[in-house]
């Protein structure tokens, strides 16, 4: 499969309607086709006798800007675009729990540097490390993760990343920052800081005029619930799976900073308000199915509901979700039906178009 110029692709997909033409994506397009073209270059020739060696790397590139600018969707679409080259396309947060994962495997088998094979497995699968969503709040990945781009660099391999934040603001106020900073000057040498300024926030104009909050629960909601989680993901998603304390919380499907899930799958196990504050800092947007009426026979579940939006409230979480009745007939009988009056209060409040991360 040949790999295809992502500025021919954009316009024909703008041609076919697909994409909405949009000057600051346009703008960017060149430095995808510039790491693109770096990365078809053949084998440099070494003389008669020597073997020819792989070009140099194309230098990276760090797309940052606000949330909703197509920032992930130009990511994408590169990626597919590139026919063999080996490439992968992962979530940040995702990427640093493997790595940590594999670093733990390579400490049980006694070898002294835990990162450098794990390192060097990256480095042979693929040419080019496609990451959405980078954002380091973690002192353990703070601490690898300048390493492991050194080593991934010196093995040719080139990185591409989204991001809300602009370098400088990595890990801004982290423990231990100072150790820190020399990888903010490595992303600025292996990189080209690009910053998306769009006037449009596309997830926000899809979600305009469409609503948020469906009930009550059946074919019909569950069907428009469908086709809007189809238009936010573009269809493909995989798990998260978020390290709290040891323990794993796991989102279902998750796509570009929005996630799907259950009412089960969130407030029927056992999850406390630490596990929610995690779920909360890592989407940008819930799709939540199936809240059932709360009361005396699912007291402990409607607690953690309670708890679950007072996280992605505080944490302006966009919600999209299905429910047995309206916020205010939700919970209307049993210990808990007052208390609850706020949780309705901020769904209502939740359901404005101009919620959301910014």
């Amino acid at each position: 499969m040949h790999m295809t110029n992502l500025t021919v692709l954009y316009h024909a997909k703008c041609n076919a309607g697909e994409i909405r033409p949009d000057p600051a994506q346009e703008a960017v397009l060149a430095e995808f086709d510039r790491i693109g073209e770096g990365l078809k270059a053949p084998p440099v020739k070494r003389g008669l006798f020597r073997r020819a060696a792989a070009p140099p790397a194309p230098k990276g590139l760090y797309l940052w800007g606000g949330v909703g600018r197509g920032k992930s969707m130009l990511m994408d679409l590169f990626v597919d675009s590139l026919g063999d080259i080996p490439a992968r396309r992962v979530h940040f947060h995702a990427f640093m729990q493997e790595i940590h994962a594999q670093m733990h495997e390579a400490r049980q088998n006694n070898v002294e540097d835990a990162l450098a094979p794990v390192a060097e497995a990256v480095a042979q699968s693929v040419r080019l490390l496609a990451f959405d969503e980078m954002q380091i709040t973690d002192i353990t990945d703070a601490m690898i993760v300048g390493r492991l781009f050194e080593a991934l660099f010196a093995a040719g391999v080139t990185v591409i990343t989204t991001s809300n934040r602009v370098p400088d603001d990595l890990y801004k106020d982290g423990l231990n920052r100072q150790l820190f900073l020399p990888f903010i000057d490595l992303i600025k040498e292996k990189m080209q800081v690009w910053e998306m300024v769009s006037p449009t926030d596309y997830r926000q104009d899809r979600l305009t005029g469409s609503d948020v909050y469906f009930s009550p629960i059946n074919a019909d909601t569950r069907a428009q619930m469908t086709a809007l989680w189809q238009d936010l993901s573009g269809g493909a998603a995989d798990p998260l799976v978020l390290e709290v304390k040891g323990r794993a919380v796991v989102l279902p499907a998750f796509r570009n900073g929005i996630a799907r899930a259950s009412f089960f799958d969130l407030c029927g196990k056992m999850l406390g308000p630490g596990d929610y504050l995690v779920v909360a800092d890592a989407i940008k947007v819930l799709v939540l199915e199936d809240i059932p009426r709360l009361g005396r026979s699912n007291f402990n579940e409607a607690k953690r509901f309670v708890t679950l939006i007072d996280a992605l409230y505080e944490a302006k979480v966009r919600l999209i979700c299905s429910a047995a009745a309206a916020p205010e007939f939700l919970y209307v009988e049993g210990d808990g039906a007052f208390e609850f009056e706020r949780t309705a209060s901020r769904l209502r409040e939740m359901q404005d178009r101009s919620w959301g991360k910014s």
